[in-house]
């Protein structure tokens, strides 16, 4: 069993990894939590990382009170293309204000606007169900509902943290190293031949804006990268989410 009075451990989800496969090489290096009940609460989509809460025991059945906790975040968004899942791992297409690869000069970006109570739409590609089919399922299926289900979030804080530029070259490989990573069908062969096809342009570049965003539970980083893009009018994605802390009452 657990070390007496353990409750729940902070867990580093690697890029790639699912929360359970997290939570399972968590397991292995504790002989003592073999058998034992786990669970994670709050789940981490498969191409980000970081901290994810894991429960042990008893305190299992106490999950949904750890649900509701605020997170905080960095992520980098590279502005110029726009994709169907709003990170690395969905198929991209070039913003709408370009016809062709060439270089974005980072938007003057309000970030005023974003911090304040919200609703947001869940991205298509989510675990959110809708009449019994998960989101992603019916997406792939080119069946979603004219209406996307919404939630209520916050935004209490959000500062950007860095700024890069990036070639085409070095954006490639970034993404299909990270798209390598991942296990599971999530149409990666489609995938990697669209970003290759896209990104073989020799001497173009994006730029990429870090930010720094603590935000209410179910908050989807990515889904804020692909508004940020829509306002900009270049579109955008989220290249890397790092959850960095879980804030515990």
């Amino acid at each position: 069993m657990a070390r007496k009075q353990e409750k729940y451990v902070f867990v580093n989800k690697q890029p790639g990894e699912t929360p359970l496969e997290a939570l399972e090489r968590y397991r292995a290096t504790r002989t003592e939590l073999k058998g034992a009940p786990m669970t994670y609460a709050g789940r981490l989509d498969p191409m980000a990382e970081g901290t994810l809460l894991v429960l042990f025991g008893d305190e299992c059945k106490n999950k949904d009170k750890y649900l509701g906790l605020d997170k905080e975040y960095e992520v980098e968004v590279v502005f110029g293309i726009a994709t169907d899942t709003y990170d690395a791992l969905g198929l991209a297409t070039l913003g709408p204000a370009r016809s062709a690869l060439e270089e974005v000069l980072p938007p003057k970006i309000d970030l005023a606007k974003y911090i304040d109570k919200f609703t947001q739409e869940y991205p298509p590609y989510s675990s959110k169900t809708v009449a019994g089919a998960p989101l992603h399922e019916l997406a792939r299926a080119g069946d979603l509902p004219d209406e996307m289900p919404t939630k209520d979030v916050e935004i209490y804080s959000m500062s950007q943290i860095g700024e890069r530029h990036v070639s085409a070259e070095l954006l490639k490989k970034e993404i299909l190293a990270k798209i390598s990573m991942v296990r599971g069908d999530f149409r990666q062969e489609e995938i990697r031949a669209r970003w290759n096809d896209l990104l073989d342009q020799p001497g173009t570049g994006f730029n990429a804006i870090k930010f720094k965003v603590k935000c209410s539970s179910g908050t989807y980083m990515r889904s804020l990268a692909d508004q940020m893009g829509k306002d900009a009018g270049a579109g955008a994605f989220a290249l890397a989410i790092k959850r960095v802390k879980i804030l515990l009452k």
